[in-house]
C-alpha cells in the first residue's frame, strides 16, 4: 500500500465470500507482531456500527494474509497504542484550532 496518493483502501473477502472496502489508517508493530487498523470505507460516523477494524498479519512476505483479533487482551494493546498515536494528533489539533481558530486565521 502506498501513501504518495492519499489513503489507502483494500477489499478483504470473508469466509462466505462478502466483500469488504477499508481504509488503512495505521500500521502497528507490537511484540513482533504486525497488525493493522482500518476503518469500513463506507460507514457512515453517525452509524452507531462505526468502529474500527484490527487485523493481524500473518504470513512472509509475498503470502500475508489478514485474521481477526480474538483475544481481547491483545486486541486491547493494539487499540491502545492506536489512541495513543492519534491522541497526540488530536491535541496538535486543538493546539492550532486555539491559536489560529478553526478558520486557519490569526485570531487577534
Amino acid at each position: 500500500m502506498s501513501s504518495d496518493f492519499g489513503n489507502d483502501f483494500i477489499v478483504i473477502e470473508d469466509d462466505e465470500g462478502t466483500q469488504y472496502e477499508l481504509e488503512h489508517l495505521d500500521t502497528i508493530y507490537l511484540e513482533d507482531d504486525l497488525y493493522m487498523v482500518f476503518v469500513p470505507a463506507d460507514l457512515d460516523e453517525d452509524d452507531e456500527d462505526f468502529g474500527l477494524v484490527i487485523l493481524k498479519v500473518v504470513g512472509e512476505d509475498d503470502d500475508e494474509n489478514f485474521v481477526s483479533v480474538d483475544d481481547e487482551e491483545e486486541l486491547m494493546n493494539v487499540y491502545n497504542v492506536f489512541l495513543e498515536r492519534h491522541s497526540d494528533e488530536d491535541e496538535e489539533y486543538d493546539e492550532y484550532d486555539e491559536i489560529y481558530g478553526a478558520s486557519g486565521d490569526v485570531e487577534d
